[in-house]
């Protein structure tokens, strides 16, 4: 609870000082996927997003198996020149699950906001979550870039409530991971 306390009151000031009214919930929330990761799973990293596997060492525990309210830890990549982090919100099944995070899909068209249960598919050849497609809601599905992964950042707490919602779509997030182009048919 106090995580969640201090999330509340980081974004309070954050949105009182860009002249917006005070935020809700954790999906209100409009940054860098940092401080969005830190909010809401509690683990104490600073800098870059690519910073944080390393700086979990001897820290936090790691592994290459997800957790919910786990933080994932993308590698730098040219694609990701400062790395990504996201939390952890559900385990859909062995190679899928659903994540939670900020400044990933362009919304209204900028950057920046969260979203919810978003389907991440571990699509390594050894299982092991090194390699990974994300959802992007520009595209409306999987995008097709694969991303590779450090690992796992395991939480010492309990993660935000509102990293997860009710009823997520498990059905949705399967459809995405499993049936290529099976977003197109939805347009």
């Amino acid at each position: 609870m106090r995580n969640v306390f201090l999330f509340a009151s980081f974004l309070s000031l954050s949105l009182a000082a860009a002249g917006q009214a005070t935020a809700r919930s954790l999906l209100d929330y409009v940054g860098q996927c940092v401080p969005f990761a830190r909010a809401a799973s509690g683990i104490q990293i600073y800098g870059d997003a690519w910073t944080w596997w390393d700086q979990a060492g001897g820290k936090y525990d790691r592994g290459e198996r997800p957790r919910v309210g786990s933080v994932i830890a993308f590698a730098k990549q040219s694609r990701l020149p400062l790395g990504h982090v996201a939390v952890v919100s559900r385990i859909v099944e062995q190679r899928v699950v659903m994540l939670t995070h900020a400044n990933w899909s362009r919304q209204n068209g900028e950057r920046g906001h969260a979203e919810q249960d978003v389907t991440l598919f571990d699509v390594s050849r050894d299982n092991d979550w090194s390699e990974v497609k994300v959802w992007y809601r520009d595209a409306t599905g999987l995008g097709g870039t694969i991303y590779r992964v450090n690992g796992f950042i395991y939480a010492p707490g309990r993660p935000s409530p509102d990293i997860t919602s009710r009823n997520p779509d498990y059905i949705g997030a399967l459809i995405d991971a499993y049936v290529p182009g099976a977003e197109a048919a939805t347009r």
